[in-house]
């Protein structure tokens, strides 16, 4: 009986040192699990924090910076060589940042193809010195392989403590994400969190403005020289938000085009251009060829047309009364340009008219009159702001006379002196838009405006 007790007893150890190491193990496995990047086997994004409470908030303010580094073309990479080479190639680049470091200092993975870095630095030479010296090392690894590797850099100099580390790192983001050029530091202000601030606000208020017709509409006229006849009317968009007041377009349209919700808003505005020409129409009041303009981004989707043309019929609207505008900017994407060109095409079959905006600024204007079947160009304001220099006056005489050649329109944009009219007469410019004759007006304004200048002359 005593015996069988001993051997009870010892059974029952071995199955509890058993189950101390099975738990010691399962321990192990789940911190590691929590603390650990599964590619790298070094810090993940909760290690990082952890590390960041230890360090960076037991030491003094304007000690440590946080670094974030976002590799360029890393997907391309995974499609050429696969996963399994880009999943090598991060671990590769995680030992090469970590030879690079010292003792006080930490990284991590995140998020595919981008790192951490704590640095103990805080002087900004000396930051994009160390960084420029990472980024050589890790080139001297790339040379086995075909390809040079390129980072967008974001840094954020830490001088406030009682920010957590996920707010330092997205700091860091932030001005990783300002600016297009690589390899190349840019350190975070205070200014660019207000900036996105204000983005995130006006972005969450877009669907509500524009269901409460918040985007209202202007119409700014294009007059004939010759005998000061109205020959157009150009739609412009403006944001009148009850209580954040009129918002000006070039806070919100760069924005929206970003967010894609540009589409959206020059979707409303066309219904409204063609609501408008519809009541001219049902109360014989005189009717303008209208000018929309017409973002880049609806060209990334090729059949964006059929609601523009979709809209048209429904109000019944005639061809050649609404023209799109179109922005030098449009054309610049190579991939782009022939989906544009024969989305142009495509607008002429359905009814519209097509012209070029900011004409003469970009680097291929004179290419665009011969690769695209344009109807009309809107001369740049930037050629009239210095008119009496023989040189300006020589190229406009020469836009002029190339676009009759070609049977296009050309409309001045942007005048606002006598002395730009007189000089635009000499040069047998026809017409002009611009503030000399009338600022962009509300529909209500633009029709006291219309008797008055009739009236005139």
């Amino acid at each position: 009986m005593h015996i069988l007790f001993i051997f009870f007893y010892l059974a029952l150890l071995v199955s509890v040192l058993i189950s101390c190491c099975f738990f010691q193990k399962k321990c192990k496995h789940l911190k590691q699990l929590a603390f650990q990047d599964h590619i790298t086997q070094g810090f993940n994004i909760t290690a990082f924090c952890q590390e960041y409470e230890k360090k960076v908030l037991q030491s003094p303010p304007h000690t440590y910076t946080i670094v974030f580094m976002n590799m360029k073309n890393f997907k391309w990479i995974n499609e050429k060589y696969g996963s399994s080479m880009g999943d090598q190639i991060l671990i590769n680049l995680y030992h090469i940042l970590k030879s690079q470091i010292g003792d006080e200092e930490f990284l991590c993975r995140d998020n595919s193809d981008c790192f951490f870095l704590c640095l103990k630095e805080h002087d900004p030479h000396t930051i994009g010195q160390r960084l420029s010296s990472m980024i050589e090392h890790m080139n001297h690894y790339s040379q086995k392989t075909t390809f040079e590797y390129t980072f967008y850099l974001g840094v954020y100099l830490i001088d406030d403590l009682t920010i957590n580390a996920r707010i330092a790192m997205d700091r860091s983001r932030i001005a990783c994400y300002q600016k297009e050029a690589v390899n190349f530091c840019y350190f975070y202000k205070k200014k660019l969190s207000m900036r996105l601030n204000k983005e995130y606000e006006l972005n969450q208020l877009f669907e509500t403005s524009l269901y409460n017709h918040e985007f209202q509409l202007y119409f700014q006229p294009k007059i004939k020289l010759n005998d000061h006849s109205i020959v157009g009317l150009e739609i412009l968009v403006r944001w009148q938000h009850p209580s954040l007041g009129m918002i000006a377009p070039s806070e919100f349209i760069p924005l929206f085009e970003k967010s894609n919700k540009i589409c959206q808003l020059d979707l409303f505005v066309f219904e409204q251009v063609c609501k408008y020409l519809h009541d001219c129409q049902q109360k014989q009041k005189p009717i303008y060829p209208i000018s929309v303009n017409l973002s880049r981004i609806h060209f990334k989707k090729s059949n964006f047309l059929e609601a523009f043309s979709r809209i048209k019929r429904k109000y019944g609207i005639p061809d050649k009364w609404i023209e799109f505008e179109l922005t030098e900017y449009t054309f610049f994407d190579k991939e782009q340009r022939k989906a544009v060109k024969d989305a142009i095409d495509e607008m002429h079959q359905s009814g519209f008219l097509c012209s070029l905006d900011d004409f003469g600024v970009g680097f291929s204007a004179l290419a665009l009159l011969k690769d695209f079947n344009i109807d009309c160009i809107k001369l740049d304001r930037e050629f009239f702001i210095d008119i009496e220099n023989p040189k300006a006056q020589t190229i406009i005489a020469g836009f002029i006379t190339l676009t009759k050649e070609l049977g296009i329109k050309m409309v001045a944009e942007g005048i606002e002196t006598a002395n730009q009219i007189e000089i635009l007469k000499h040069c047998g410019c026809e017409i002009v838009q611009g503030y000399y004759f009338a600022r962009p007006y509300p529909l209500a304004t633009l029709e006291s405006w219309l008797d008055n200048f009739k009236n005139q002359f």
